[in-house]
Order: structure tokens, then C-alpha cells, then sequence
């Protein structure tokens, strides 16, 4: 007689069905556990409002510098205390969000095509105002701006993006050290001031050497990268300003690269045509 093989066959085929579901589900698991890796950064809308607000700060800043370019302010006037306080705290800022931005835009992998998409950008920015600068004013020829730093930082800080929010910090410290304690006239040639340690200082309309400034870039790596360590950024992506007024710094800190660009050539142009209009 035959013996009886339809439950045994049952409970094989339930159990090779329990097996599919579990690796189905281990499956669906680890395509979530690689989206959510994709997709645990999101964007802090408190970095645009850090680019907005530090690029109204530096339009202010080059106005008081236009008025001074055409004559209706004394020689030095940017140099005062007060103008010179908001010249730092523009560069430092707008320093701080480039290291935080590079950071978030590649902690879980460097993508390379944006990346080089945007250097290219940030060079050809930098190289059309040394270009400017040389025709416009060549006694303080722009070769070292803060364009250029932005250029230098985006391929140097990718040495720290995917180390410990510490060695960043490190690096940074490193460098504020290094420029008060290095100075040598080694440096001296235009070739190598972009440095910051030479001792002779450049007349440059705007000049931004590695040492110091680099280290705000750093801090901002490090600042990113312990604050995705803590868990802390879906709460920063949460604050955000709303109305027109907060839309509107959001908007200039997103397109802060053409602002940059377009702002001064606009100002002083404006500020020509206001002077010839008046006979001034």
C-alpha cells in the first residue's frame, strides 16, 4: 500500500514558503536600510538662511567699499573697526555653511559628477573676477579671493568628510596655530601667498589665504559631521523661516554663486550711472 505523502508534502511547501517570505523580507529590509542611508540627510534650510543672511551682510559691506572706490567716503573707511567686524563675520560664515554643505553633500558617498560640476563653476567664478580685477584694478588684483579659498577648500575638505567630526576640528585648530606662529619671508613671492604665511602682505581687494581661513571650512565639516553622529539634524531641518522675507534670504543662500557674481558689477553700475546723473 501507498503510504500517505500529502501532509508531509504540505508542510514541506510551507515551510519553503515561510523561507521565500523570509528572504523577501530580508530583501525589502536591506533595500530600506539603503534608502534610508541615501536619503538620512536632508537639506537644513538653516544653511541657506546662514548664506542669505551672510551675503547681505557682505552687500552691505561692498557698498561702503563702493562709496569709498568712488570718492564719497575718505580713504580707509572700510578699515574702521565696525566694517572691518562685519567683513570677518561674512567670511566666517559664509565659510562655516561651505564646510557644512560639502559635508552633507557627501557623507554617505562623494558624488563625483556634482562635485566637479560645481568646482568648475567656483574656478570660473574665481578666474573671471581675477581677470576683472586685473583690468579694473590691477594695484589690488583679486588672486586670492574668497572664491578661490571656496575652490582650494572643496578639494581639501573631502580629506575630512568621511573622518571623525574630530580630526576636522583638529585640522582646523592646527591651522589657526600655524598662522600665528609661522610667518617666513620664504613665502614672500606672489606665487605663494595664497598660503597666508608669507610676511609680506599683498594690496589685493580681497584676499583669503588658506591660513587662516581654511580652518572655518574645517569647523563646518566638523560641526556637520558631529552633528549627524548625534542625531541632530532631522531636528535642525525643522527650523526654517517662513513669509517672504525668510523665502527670500532661503532663495539668496540657494544661488548664493550667481549673487556673488552679479552683485558688485550691478551695485557699481548703478552707483556710476546715479553719480553721472547728478553731475557728482
Amino acid at each position: 500500500m501507498a503510504r500517505r505523502r500529502g501532509p508531509r508534502a504540505s508542510r514541506a511547501k510551507q515551510r519553503r514558503s515561510q523561507r521565500q517570505g523570509a528572504q523577501a523580507q530580508a530583501v525589502r529590509a536591506g533595500a530600506d536600510h539603503r534608502r534610508a542611508g541615501t536619503e538620512s540627510i536632508p537639506r537644513i534650510p538653516l544653511l541657506d538662511v546662514l548664506r542669505g543672511v551672510a551675503l547681505i551682510g557682505m552687500t552691505v559691506f561692498h557698498f561702503a567699499y563702493d562709496l569709498m572706490f568712488f570718492g564719497l567716503q575718505e580713504p580707509g573707511y572700510t578699515t574702521q573697526l565696525h566694517w572691518a567686524a562685519l567683513a570677518k563675520a561674512v567670511a566666517i560664515s559664509f565659510l562655516f555653511a561651505t564646510g557644512a554643505s560639502l559635508y552633507l553633500a557627501h557623507a554617505h558617498a562623494f558624488h563625483w559628477t556634482r562635485w566637479a560640476r560645481r568646482l568648475a563653476l567656483i574656478v570660473l567664478g574665481a578666474l573671471a573676477i581675477t581677470a576683472a580685477t586685473w583690468i579694473a584694478t590691477p594695484q589690488s588684483l583679486i588672486f586670492f579671493g574668497i572664491l578661490h579659498l571656496i575652490a582650494f577648500a572643496g578639494v581639501a575638505g573631502l580629506a575630512f568628510v568621511r573622518g571623525p567630526w574630530w580630526l576636522a576640528v583638529a585640522a582646523a585648530v592646527a591651522i589657526l596655530a600655524i598662522n600665528e606662529t609661522v610667518q617666513t619671508e620664504l613665502l614672500d613671492a606672489r606665487v605663494w601667498q595664497w598660503t597666508g604665511l608669507s610676511v609680506a602682505r599683498p594690496n589685493s581687494g580681497d584676499y583669503f589665504p588658506v591660513f587662516p581661513w581654511l580652518a572655518a571650512v574645517l569647523f563646518g565639516i566638523g560641526a556637520a559631521r558631529w552633528a549627524h553622529g548625534a542625531g541632530a539634524l532631522r531636528r535642525l531641518a525643522v527650523y526654517r523661516m517662513e513669509g517672504s522675507g525668510g523665502r527670500f534670504v532661503r532663495f539668496l543662500g540657494r544661488n548664493s554663486l550667481v549673487y556673488y557674481l552679479l552683485h558688485q558689477p550691478v551695485m557699481m553700475g548703478l552707483l556710476w550711472t546715479w553719480l553721472q546723473v547728478t553731475n557728482r
